[in-house]
């Protein structure tokens, strides 16, 4: 009797995804302070762990900076390509996160190299952010601590939702296409393999 009222967060993540619009509204910016407050925890964590260990910066001034922005442009704009491509979907919605997501499968653009590539965008301007605020701790331990955290989300919330809500494609799509890390994409079932 009791296993009938146990909802998964998968299931929940379902039933938001394949309910009414006005549920999906509601959700989405309480998803968007969740994920800003952990944002804002990674930062303010990052800064008193450097600051109560004494680490030196990562790199000069200049240089830091210089790092920094140049990850941060590259990070928010690969992020923003991914909300163009969502938002442009057919039936539209989406704009990452898992309560408001496109209404259809994304395989096109950076899809097309790597199932996540917000999460890639979201370490690529966060390394970067590390860059200008000189912290090692964000670099090296709390970017790395957030994105496992995203990594366990996804494993166990949004690809079991996704498995769900468009079957046989999305199963297809996550054996041919990598999580994180780009590579060349499948054509018509076969990889291309480069000649020697």
């Amino acid at each position: 009797m009791r296993k009938a009222w146990r909802m998964s967060l998968a299931d929940l993540v379902y039933s938001v995804t394949t309910g009414p619009e006005w549920r999906r509204r509601l959700l989405t910016p309480v998803a968007l302070v969740i994920v800003a407050g952990l944002l804002l925890l990674l930062v303010s964590g990052s800064l008193l762990t450097d600051r109560a260990l004494g680490l030196p910066r990562l790199f000069p001034e200049g240089l830091g900076l210089a790092i920094g922005i140049l990850l941060v442009v590259a990070g928010v704009s690969f992020h923003l390509w991914c909300v163009v491509l969502f938002k442009k979907t057919p039936g539209g919605g989406g704009i990452g996160v898992p309560f408001n997501p496109p209404r259809e499968l994304v395989i096109r653009g950076p899809y097309a190299w790597v199932r996540n590539p917000m999460v890639t965008a979201f370490f690529v301007w966060l390394s970067g952010l590390a860059f200008i605020l000189h912290s090692i701790s964000m670099l090296l331990v709390w970017t790395p601590v957030f994105l496992a955290g995203m990594v366990i989300e996804l494993k166990y919330v949004e690809e079991p939702e996704l498995e769900r809500r468009f079957g046989m494609p999305y199963r297809e799509y996550k054996a041919r296409v990598p999580m994180f890390v780009p590579r060349r994409p499948v054509r018509h079932g076969v990889e291309r393999r480069p000649t020697r």
